[in-house]
């Protein structure tokens, strides 16, 4: 099966419909992720295989010519098996036609595809680390015809109860939402936001960041993740929940993005010092986004990933991510394992000259 690329500097009219809202797609394949890395200096490319849009953020190798191109979680699998593998060649034989010599990708594919996994041998795709923090997620499938209250039972009594009890203290979720039908994203269970969205995500970045330092990992500059966040809430792409006490104290926050098909939970904070009066925040939390993949049809309530980087396996009990693996269990997802991120080189020597010329370019930038 072969198919033609055509590669153009701008998306087509239909990029984010075939990229992003049809089931399979993802953000980061959208308009508005390439406009937000090209203020960091990547080129993207709008790369059209029949119809399918997969989006190529390209760099150049200082003084040598040639560069990378790397395929932010795509070709997005709108598609399975050979269809798709067949697009993710068609394109790498494209940005090969335009001096590219190492093509990334991190498709969320499963790894139960194995007409794609034979794709990926065929062309000589190789493994590699990942480039975001998990390879694999928890899901949660939705049926066609899921309701609330039977979704509600399938999750562990003592998380229901949490629930329940977080509801009886008086704690309420703020929606924003470009999607919301109501002022400020008030409605369905959600109380008004009653702030400008991006205080309220710069709010939470610190909640974040103090996550991060108790569970022992980082996040970049501010400024880039707030951008970003209001970028993608801005095209309807993102939408930010946050758990506030009954008088008003931001409890918890959950950023989540809409796309192909399903909610997915992108990142996740609380305040430690809270935990103990309202032990249940973030557990209502992760219920009212839930509730809402199933108000809007969704198929599948993603609550992302849980591995632990280098051995990218299921969590065992003693392992640093067994706990979190636990929590999003309790609410009925289970581990779905994916392919994970893989490169073809496809001229070697340029490939290891342009790493060479990159990192010496960087350390004279220091």
């Amino acid at each position: 099966m072969t198919q033609d690329a055509r590669i153009e500097a701008e998306p087509t009219d239909d990029w984010d419909r075939l990229a992003v809202e049809r089931p399979g797609g993802h953000v980061y394949q959208s308009r508005a992720w390439a406009e937000h890395r090209s203020r960091n200096g990547w080129r993207p490319r709008f790369v059209s295989v029949g119809d399918h849009r997969i989006l190529a953020l390209t760099r150049g190798w200082p003084l040598i010519g040639g560069g990378s191109a790397y395929l932010p979680k795509g070709p997005a699998p709108v598609v399975a098996g050979e269809e798709l593998g067949a697009a993710l060649w068609a394109a790498t034989k494209a940005l090969a036609a335009e001096r590219i010599d190492v093509v990334a990708s991190d498709a969320e594919v499963p790894a139960s595809d194995h007409a794609y996994a034979t794709w990926l041998r065929r062309a000589r795709f190789l493994t590699i680390e990942e480039i975001h923090p998990a390879r694999h997620r928890m899901s949660l499938p939705l049926a066609e015809d899921a309701d609330e209250e039977t979704v509600f039972k399938g999750i562990a009594k003592a998380t229901r109860q949490r629930i329940r009890q977080a509801e009886k203290d008086g704690t309420v979720v703020a929606r924003h939402d470009a999607r919301a039908s109501g002022p400020e994203g008030a409605g369905e269970g959600f109380a008004s936001s009653g702030e400008p969205a991006d205080a309220a995500l710069d709010r939470f970045y610190d909640l974040l960041l103090a996550t991060g330092e108790r569970l022992d990992f980082t996040f970049g500059p501010r400024h880039e993740y707030v951008a970003w966040w209001l970028a993608a809430l801005g095209a309807g792409h993102l939408l930010y929940l946050e758990a506030r006490a009954a008088n008003g104290a931001e409890l918890a926050g959950l950023v989540l993005y809409r796309h192909g098909g399903r909610l997915t939970t992108v990142h996740s904070g609380d305040r430690a010092e809270a935990r103990k009066a309202h032990p249940g925040a973030l557990h209502l939390l992760r219920w009212r986004a839930i509730q809402l993949a199933i108000r809007e049809g969704c198929r599948e309530m993603d609550l992302g990933g849980v591995d632990v980087a280098g051995a990218r396996t299921e969590p065992k009990p003693g392992d640093p991510m067994h706990g979190l693996y636990q929590h999003k269990q309790s609410f009925g997802a289970s581990w779905l394992e994916l392919t994970g991120a893989h490169e073809r080189v496809i001229r070697p020597r340029r490939y290891l000259a342009g790493r060479m010329v990159s990192r010496a370019a960087r350390l004279v930038r220091r």
